[in-house]
């Protein structure tokens, strides 16, 4: 049975891990440029300093991937393509962990991911806040984030309010008259879901839950301390761009766009007219986002777009090369960084960015992002996982690891019914998390 089958369901919802057992875990990294499954296996590790959110260790015992056909900017374009992709890539991994699979956390980058702050307040007449006080008062958030086109993907309180006193962050016991909470909603287009569901299903396989990339990879490759400070994590990938803004040890905001690393080679192909497998391996290998005083000077040779075998390749400065590379990187950043500015959460951010994703490898690009974002800058790498093929510990594989990392603080949102089972927000007695809980695990 679908989750999306009743009308105001959000995504599929995850289980809570139990922090008593180990468990095996598996993912799904649906992108334009590749398709990675990842299976792990979980066990409960004890409280420490280094990454101190992370309940379990986690380690690799299964990968796949395997180059991405039918998804294009992150959607699903081509159902039977992607499909075959996905069975692919399921099976290298299930083949190396020795186990089949058959449900999978699964990234969701496209169907226009939105950010939403919501506000809910509640009538307490002067009483002590109880946890069912907090139910309620998570549950009127929620609500106005329900729409028929689209579904809820997180929702994470980002904070509480009494009396008009903002920045509380454990109301429990407090007395006052009027208890608010900011409740921040990611959401993405119904439609898009369902065919990335659908893409899965026909795969034999269903979806465990449904995680929004720009969270999974800021969770792979931001540290403690920028996670709690404030930090924002730019995933850039072949078809998209992914923003989340963490502050607090939470998520607070997230954004994308359709721009990536792909963009950049069909700006060469054409540029150069060559062939996309060739104007890809002249981004990888000679592609700078920085002008060097030796491009001039260096020749390339570029591969001749015909059949002919009598063309012969054309002789090009690297300097032509970092040009295209450049104006488009550089288009990418900018927009990114109007983007933050136009959040509002600019302050939040901070002088703390973290490059990630594929198209983060590209030579130069991290001077680039400091200049015309105005910011630190480094390149992030999946962090606090055991197991990974050192192919497979570059940034291009953040989004894959955190998914990994997304079942130990799914705890923080407030979906789960009481049974901790998948239970959506559309319920009509719209049970929410165990919230108790979930405050004294989180906070």
């Amino acid at each position: 049975m679908s989750v999306f089958g009743s009308s105001h369901s959000g995504s599929p919802r995850m289980k809570p891990l139990s922090s008593k057992r180990s468990h095996v875990v598996s993912v799904l990294d649906i992108g334009s440029t590749k398709v990675v499954c990842m299976i792990a296996r979980l066990t409960p590790r004890q409280e420490s300093q280094v990454l101190p959110g992370r309940t379990h260790n986690v380690e690799i015992i299964g990968i796949g991937h395997q180059r991405s056909r039918g998804v294009k900017s992150g959607v699903v374009a081509d159902l039977d393509a992607a499909e075959s992709v996905v069975r692919l890539a399921v099976d290298a991994a299930e083949r190396m962990a020795g186990l089949t699979v058959d449900s999978l956390i699964v990234n969701v980058s496209a169907g226009r991911v939105a950010s939403d702050v919501y506000t809910g307040t509640i009538d307490l007449g002067g009483q002590e806040v109880e946890a069912a006080d907090l139910k309620k008062v998570l549950f009127a958030a929620t609500q106005q984030s329900l729409r028929q086109d689209r579904a809820i993907l997180h929702s994470l309180p980002t904070g509480f309010s009494l009396d008009g006193e903002r920045g509380i962050r454990d109301p429990l016991g407090m007395f006052g008259d009027l208890l608010g909470v900011d409740m921040h909603v990611v959401t993405a287009e119904r439609v898009t879901l369902k065919n990335l569901e659908l893409c899965i299903n026909r795969a034999h396989l269903s979806v465990e839950g449904m995680v929004a990339t720009p969270y999974a990879s800021g969770l792979a490759a931001l540290v403690d301390d920028e996670v709690e400070l404030g930090c924002a994590a730019i995933d850039m990938g072949g078809g998209t761009t992914t923003i989340s803004v963490f502050a607090e040890g939470r998520l607070v905001h997230t954004d994308a766009i359709s721009l990536g690393g792909h963009h950049v080679t069909t700006d060469l192909a054409r540029g150069l007219s060559t062939r996309i497998e060739d104007a890809e391996r002249m981004k990888v290998v000679h592609g700078s986002a920085l002008a060097n005083g030796a491009d001039e000077r260096d020749m390339i040779s570029v591969p001749p777009i015909g059949e002919d075998d009598r063309d012969q390749p054309t002789q090009v400065p690297r300097s032509l090369v970092t040009r295209i590379v450049r104006a488009r990187i550089e288009e990418t950043l900018e927009l990114i960084r109007d983007r933050i500015q136009k959040s509002g959460f600019s302050p939040i951010v901070g002088k703390r960015v973290v490059l990630t994703g594929g198209a983060s490898q590209l030579t130069g690009l991290s001077e680039t992002a400091r200049r015309v974002l105005a910011r630190n800058v480094r390149i992030g790498r999946p962090m606090g996982i055991s197991g990974l093929p050192a192919a497979a510990k570059g940034p291009a594989f953040s989004t894959a690891v955190g998914l990994m990392i997304y079942p130990q603080v799914a705890e923080l949102e407030t979906h789960a019914s009481q049974g901790g089972l998948i239970g959506s927000l559309g319920n009509s007695n719209g049970r929410l998390a165990r919230v108790g809980q979930w405050l004294k695990e989180s906070f």
